[in-house]
């Protein structure tokens, strides 16, 4: 039985195909022509292509207030549209003064944008062929409510300032609406807005993907630069979170550095036993258990007392506790009140003593000293008169 060499592929992506013109270096600036009604040579249209979408409860008001100046956009291109309160949804259609076979895509798309929340005159825009439009599904994920709640502020920023700066950088239309972000802009740039999206679902910060285009637009006004490439210039982000492969590969090579040093250092493998904590020992004994409160109460004889005696002793203790903070308390009050020592100038007389006194233990000093050298020169005469 022969193995199949054949690659699993996932359920939902098996019906996907390769797309070698969808890549980066691919601009997507192919000249689109306007399509003019005389270019529609074989004439009218034989079958009616028609779109639903629905639309939430709280669009119904604002729905119906712009519903005629979206009848009148469309009616310019000839499609038909019309607005079911009951069933709550938007239908498109071609009629026989439809030229244009692509405007029924973009009429399409223009109704799920006014069910997703973009203004009448924004969604209008997508009408023209230089317009293209994504509603990227976030709500799948992020399983926790308040973490997807967290992440997708994340994209609006403070302010709506990362908002802000995607849209400036990418030449878009960003709305962030429930579990969809509506973005209208060319097609280079949706796919740019797709990956800052999704990767700020997946705990990626959208700062890191701005500072990438910000990077890329400097770039790209050097003109030496066009042929290059430019991943020297791009920053590159590392992971935090790393696999337990990794975890255990660093691990060991802190160790073997730590080995190293050791052995640089000329210490033992004793030595080194020595410097570690030593364990606690284990023992297969339980430690010894802890007594009871009723043990306790046997104690002191506190469990045989009655009910109400048991209760005196209790307010007893109560009130002695609240006599001891009431005497703290009083004493930290007081503190404030008690008078500071003061350190008083001394008066003239006092000063006159104190100099009086001084003068005497100098003069007293000064005999003791002549004394001394006298009894001195005594003392060495005698030497010399006994030799």
């Amino acid at each position: 039985m022969a193995e199949s060499t054949e690659p699993t592929v996932n359920k939902n992506k098996a019906h996907r195909k390769e797309k070698p013109w969808d890549t980066d270096d691919i601009d997507h600036k192919w000249k689109v022509d306007p399509f003019a009604p005389e270019d529609l040579k074989a004439g009218a249209f034989t079958e009616e292509s028609s779109f639903a979408t629905l639309f939430p409860k709280y669009r119904e008001k604002y729905l119906r207030e712009v519903w005629s100046a979206v009848t009148k956009a469309l009616e310019a291109h000839g499609i038909a549209c019309t607005l079911d309160l009951v069933h709550g949804s938007m239908s498109v259609k071609t009629t026989r003064k439809t030229y244009d076979p692509y405007i029924i895509l973009k009429a399409r798309d223009m109704i799920k944008l006014l069910a997703r929340g973009v203004a009448v005159n924004q969604a209008v825009k997508i009408l023209d062929d230089s317009v293209a439009c994504d509603i990227i599904k976030i709500g799948s994920l992020v399983r926790n409510k308040e973490r997807f709640v967290k992440r997708r502020q994340r994209i609006i920023g403070p302010d709506g300032s990362t908002l802000k700066a995607i849209e400036l950088l990418t030449n878009c239309y960003v709305l962030v609406q429930g579990s969809t972000v509506s973005v209208m802009g060319p097609y280079k740039s949706l796919k740019e807005v797709r990956r800052i999206v999704l990767d700020c679902m997946k705990n990626i910060h959208p700062i890191y993907r701005i500072k990438e285009l910000m990077i890329r637009r400097e770039l790209a006004k050097d003109p030496k630069l066009v042929n290059e490439s430019w991943d020297r210039f791009l920053p590159k982000f590392r992971k935090r979170h790393l696999k337990t492969s990794e975890k255990t590969a660093k691990k060991n090579e802190k160790i073997l550095h730590k080995v190293e040093a050791r052995k640089a250092a000329g210490m033992d493998e004793e030595e080194a036993k020595k410097l570690k904590p030593t364990k606690k020992v284990y023992t297969p004994f339980p430690p010894s258990q802890q007594p009871r409160k009723v043990d306790l109460q046997l104690e002191t004889g506190e469990y045989f007392l009655k009910p109400h005696e048991k209760k005196e002793r209790e307010e007893a203790k109560r009130k002695q506790k609240q006599a001891e903070t009431t005497e703290k308390r009083q004493a930290e009050r007081a503190e404030a009140f008690v008078v500071p020592v003061e350190n008083a100038e001394p008066t003239v007389e006092e000063k006159r003593r104190k100099r009086k006194a001084l003068e005497k233990e100098m003069d007293g000093e000064e005999l003791e000293g002549i004394e001394k050298v006298k009894k001195k020169k005594k003392h060495d005469k005698k030497s010399q008169d006994i030799s």
